[in-house]
């Protein structure tokens, strides 16, 4: 899961990075209006944590443009104004939940895994195809109720499958959602094909009803076997 972190104050961004990636979230982060702009129209995130004051802009005027781009990721403002105004404008504009400063960020940690609960999986933490199941809150994955080891990469990769199950997903998406900010570390994409081989090979030795068959030259979908 990718998190966007819009937020203009240096310690508190980085301390909500910090929280977020110890719960194993690709974590990347905007300081003022114009950044966060420059990459919400780039890239895609499952859930963005968005101050209402920032240089150069306001954040309720990048609800605004989500809104009117029909961009539906999940949004939690961050914010140290407790007006009930801003809170209902926010809401109106589709943000999904709203948390004053200060706060404490194990609670923030629960906001955003409630959002993505409620709006990626219906309320639910697992993820069910065919023989296999996955639990992104513990990080568990099992086929025909066997636990299946992975590492951090395979678990992020099939996660992102599973929640595009049947769909095209490309190179370039796949590599964006899974190393973030860190995209360049991953050198013409060898590292994706990579970590794809190892999960196939952890799929077809387990009886996994599931496989991720290539699209060529494009990337890659999960479907039924």
């Amino acid at each position: 899961m990718k998190i966007l972190v819009i937020e203009d104050e240096e310690q508190l961004l980085h301390n909500i990075k910090v929280s977020l990636e110890k719960e194993l979230f690709i974590v990347e982060t905007a300081m003022d209006y114009n950044s966060a702009i420059d990459k919400l129209f780039i890239y895609e995130y499952d859930c963005i944590l968005l101050d209402i004051m920032l240089p150069n802009g306001s954040g309720l005027d990048i609800l605004n443009e989500l809104k009117k781009q029909r961009k539906s990721e999940n949004v939690i403002i961050i914010s140290a104004k407790d007006s009930l105004d801003d809170k209902l404008v926010g809401l109106e504009l589709g943000a999904d939940d709203y948390l004053t400063k200060p706060f404490h960020l194990a609670e923030l940690n629960a906001r955003v895994k409630a959002v993505l609960r409620r709006k990626n999986l219906q309320g639910s933490t697992q993820i069910e195809f065919s023989n296999v199941m996955l639990d992104f809150d513990e990080r568990i994955f099992t086929i025909n109720n066997r636990p299946i080891n992975l590492n951090r990469k395979e678990f992020d990769i099939l996660n992102y499958f599973l929640l595009n199950k049947n769909r095209l997903v490309t190179k370039t998406a796949l590599a964006e959602h899974v190393w973030g900010d860190n995209i360049d570390q991953v050198d013409n994409f060898d590292f994706v094909y990579y970590q794809i081989k190892n999960l196939r090979k952890k799929l077809q030795e387990s009886d996994a009803e599931i496989k991720i068959e290539s699209i060529y030259g494009v990337g890659y979908k999960l479907i039924e076997a």
